[in-house]
């Protein structure tokens, strides 16, 4: 096991070279790569880079995947190179260091846009498009949201479109699958029913209510009562009520990093069951933080996430968490762009809501 006080600040800059060529190039990088490069000391022959590299091996910093071939970094070096990007004597990550070009594109990006989940839902958008990775935007679900509205239309046999606006915008929608058919004219009035008993009240007292009325009543408006229970279950599930919406956006960019065709058809699962991604931002995220912060170990919460690292910050607007906003990819990413960028783009929600304040005054 690597300890950080071990390594030189000569075999550091080599670390520190190699894996910036890996990131680059995706190639085991040789010592004559490294020889030839400017670290900021007096030239290293090959024989003097590749004792240190091979130094850097024993301490588990290095792996060689061939035998005649170069090295490529471990999990522990990119460890050491993040917090080194982060605490070192000059930090080169922060919404500040992004450059101009790339915080240009960002704020283009969301011009126009209003609200919470519109922010959010470009945010997945524009996190895929500059990283090397699944952008991922989490919607923090604001206390006592109440319901505004509620529509249900029939697709196929047993199976219904359910829409559920909320005061706060939030628009839920979900095809559901009932355990028997419904007509047009049961899904109009189970919708009516919801709309004009509950519009007002929270979602978490509407499924209380229900369960109440269920309980209480013994005849037709029992079997309605149950029908309109089944489909506001089934659309707003009790574990999705306290964790807000997902978008999600770029899962192609990781099909051609990872080899086992098998580990990549359960990642992609995992990341269409989007609960998943609700406990895994929330079991590393929270409000308190103040910067942007990388998480090497996924599996621990989630073993189909083996081998890749989550990049993530909280949106926080006027002191309060709207939501969560990261990038989950291979080990091997531009680390220093996608941390300055989930950075900057925390900061966006504040921003709008500073412009919308001015335009308002």
């Amino acid at each position: 096991m690597a300890d950080a006080e071990r390594v030189t600040a000569r075999q550091r800059a080599i670390l520190t070279a190699v894996i910036e060529s890996y990131i680059e190039t995706g190639e085991p990088v040789g010592s004559g790569t490294i020889a030839r490069l400017e670290l900021g000391e007096s030239a290293m022959s090959p024989a003097t880079v590749r004792n240190e590299m091979a130094e850097l091996a024993d301490q588990g910093l290095l792996e060689q995947p061939h035998t005649s071939a170069g090295r490529i970094p471990t999990a522990l070096a990119f460890r050491m190179y993040v917090e080194q990007l982060i605490g070192g004597q000059n930090p080169r990550v922060g919404a500040a260091q992004l450059t101009a070009i790339a915080r240009q594109k960002i704020d283009s990006s969301f011009a126009g846009l209003a609200g919470t989940h519109a922010l959010l839902e470009r945010t997945s958008h524009v996190l895929a498009t500059l990283s090397s990775g699944v952008g991922v935007a989490i919607a923090a679900a604001p206390d006592g949201d109440v319901l505004e509205h509620v529509h249900f239309s029939r697709l196929a046999q047993a199976r219904v479109l359910a829409v559920v606006v909320t005061r706060s915008g939030l628009v839920r929608d979900r095809v559901l699958a009932l355990d028997r058919d419904m007509t047009p004219s049961e899904l109009e009035t189970a919708g009516n029913f919801l709309n004009e008993s509950f519009r007002g009240w929270s979602v978490e007292r509407v499924r209380g209510e229900l369960a109440r009325r269920v309980e209480l009543e013994r005849s037709e408006y029992q079997r309605l009562v149950n029908a309109v229970q089944q489909l506001w279950a089934k659309a707003l599930p009790e574990s999705e009520v306290p964790s807000g919406t997902v978008y999600v956006e770029g899962v192609a960019n990781l099909i051609g990093s990872q080899a086992d065709s098998e580990r990549l058809r359960e990642m992609l699962a995992a990341l269409e069951a989007k609960q998943r991604l609700v406990e895994l931002l929330n079991a590393y995220i929270d409000s308190r933080q103040q910067s942007v912060r990388v998480v090497f170990d996924l599996e621990e919460q989630a073993p189909e996430m083996s081998g890749l690292v989550l990049i993530a910050a909280p949106a926080v607007m006027a002191g309060e968490q709207r939501g969560t906003v990261g990038v989950i990819g291979p080990k091997r990413m531009h680390y220093e762009n996608t941390m300055n960028a989930v950075s900057y783009i925390s900061q966006v929600f504040e921003r709008v809501l500073q412009g919308e304040r001015g335009s308002r005054a």
